[in-house]
């Protein structure tokens, strides 16, 4: 690559895992730089030891869906398709306490499309009245028709909206926010209608396959940690970890270069380069980026502001959940996820043992709560969701946090909301906070870090290096 032009990724989470990749494969000398050990970002995993060896934890409970393209082309391009699994179709178990259970599933018909593929679900949801159920097909049907690329979308709370197409409280709390608080890390009265109009009808209302549900096999770190570090130094890609960019600045001696800082272990040194992405999240970003580099306001990333997810693990000295996951109604419990066989659980605490890991979003109220409390919380509702559990025998438990997990969605936050081009010639952003489309997700992520790639090379093609594009 000698000669080629020189770009700086600062940060390795999926936003800079994929712009770093499309760079390189554009044959650009890419340097990556991440302030952590590891790749990943919020998407992650790390070890946790026990008494009997170390258990695997990934960061959050990540999904994806098949209408994530981006993100399931990224796992592809890191060689760790047989890492991932993809639901043949939509099917989510919705657990209540005393109550049988209910599953949203679609339609194994391929002759209903979308949203018809969910009509028959919706009508036999269990946790619903029938009434209820009726006005929750109009009210999906009208969703299907929101533009969400209309500003007065954005600046509307779905929330309002849900109340005005004569979903009552249940219908939200047994339907809209068991599928919004997990997509979206808000409840329907604090989301954007933009943003859950985005949710459903990719989702769920515009392809009647769209919304199948696909899960990593693996921790996340072997996929976007190690496979990512293997695929990015096979494109030729320098990666620097526990490397922190302190600041960016244009090069005054050579018009059209740039100047990062860098932290190390060793000390502070400098990297000069042609190009720089910027794939941090908000609060860094408005730390290391320029004045005047993008068009928004002072303490812009305090106004588009964070949402925290907290996650309670739970092993049982045996089975409790037939199921690899399962939603929650009528309980503290959102999302249940099994664990075990990703985690190595097994070999830590025996061959009958389940891992379990509750995955609560838009969790304000919870991030601050001791874990003693959570547990004390937690345990007995899933004995009361799971009845295997109430005579299991809890081998483990703790707690994790991730305080800044995702951007705040609430309405009018689209405008906090950059494109991937900053007003300083060779210097663009990316991150699931930028202008993608998308709320804050791993698709959101990749798409993002696609685009700042994309507009890049266009840039670079059409003027030289050295000289202002």
């Amino acid at each position: 690559m000698t000669g080629a032009a020189r770009v700086a990724v600062v940060g390795g989470g999926l936003a800079g895992v994929a712009a770093a990749l499309r760079c390189a494969d554009a044959g650009l000398a890419v340097t990556l730089l991440e302030s952590r050990a590891r790749l990943g970002g919020v998407a992650g995993s790390f070890t946790r030891s026990c008494g009997g060896g170390e258990l695997a934890v990934d960061t959050g409970q990540h999904v994806f869906l098949r209408c994530c393209t981006a993100y399931r082309d990224l796992v592809v391009r890191l060689g760790a398709e047989d890492r991932i699994m993809l639901q043949e179709r939509l099917d989510i178990p919705v657990l209540a306490p005393g109550a049988a259970p209910a599953r949203l599933r679609r339609t194994a018909l391929s002759v209903l499309p979308a949203p018809l593929h969910l009509g028959a679900a919706l009508l036999r949801y269990r946790h619903l009245p029938v009434a209820d159920r009726v006005r929750l097909v109009r009210a999906a049907l009208a969703l299907g028709a929101v533009d969400r690329t209309d500003p007065a979308a954005d600046a509307r709370s779905f929330g309002d909206w849900l109340a005005a197409h004569g979903q009552g409280e249940r219908a939200v709390d047994a339907l809209w926010d068991l599928v919004g608080i997990a997509t979206l890390n808000a409840r329907a009265g604090d989301a954007s209608l933009a943003l859950a109009a985005t949710v459903f009808q990719l989702g769920l209302l515009t392809d009647a396959a769209a919304g199948d549900i696909g899960w990593a096999t693996a921790p996340l770190g072997a996929i976007h940690d190690e496979a990512a570090r293997r695929a990015l130094a096979a494109a030729g890609v320098e990666v620097r970890r526990s490397a922190k960019a302190r600041a960016l600045l244009q090069d005054r001696t050579r018009p059209g270069r740039w100047r990062v800082r860098v932290g190390t272990t060793d000390g502070e040194e400098g990297l000069v380069t042609d190009r720089i992405v910027c794939a941090v999240p908000p609060g860094p970003a408005e730390r290391l980026l320029p004045a005047g580099a993008l068009p928004l306001p002072e303490g812009w990333a305090g106004r588009l502001g964070s949402t925290p997810i907290v996650n309670v693990h739970v092993v049982y000295d045996r089975p409790v959940l037939a199921e690899g996951f399962a939603a929650g109604v009528d309980t503290p419990v959102q999302w249940v996820f099994d664990r075990t066989a990703q985690s190595g659980a097994a070999a830590v605490y025996g061959p009958r043992a389940q891992y379990l890991a509750v995955s609560l979003s838009a969790a304000d109220d919870l991030v601050r709560v001791p874990a003693a409390a959570l547990r004390e919380r937690f345990l007995p509702a899933l004995a009361a969701l799971l009845p295997a559990a109430r005579d299991a025998v809890v081998l483990d438990s703790f707690v994790t946090r991730e305080p800044h997990a995702t951007f705040r969605g609430a309405p009018g936050q689209a405008a906090l909301r950059p494109g991937p081009r900053t007003a300083l010639p060779g210097l663009y952003v990316a991150g699931a906070w930028t202008d993608t489309g998308w709320p804050a997700t791993m698709e959101g992520a990749v798409r993002s870090g696609g685009s700042a790639a994309e507009a890049l090379l266009a840039d670079r093609a059409a003027a030289p290096v050295g000289v202002a594009a």
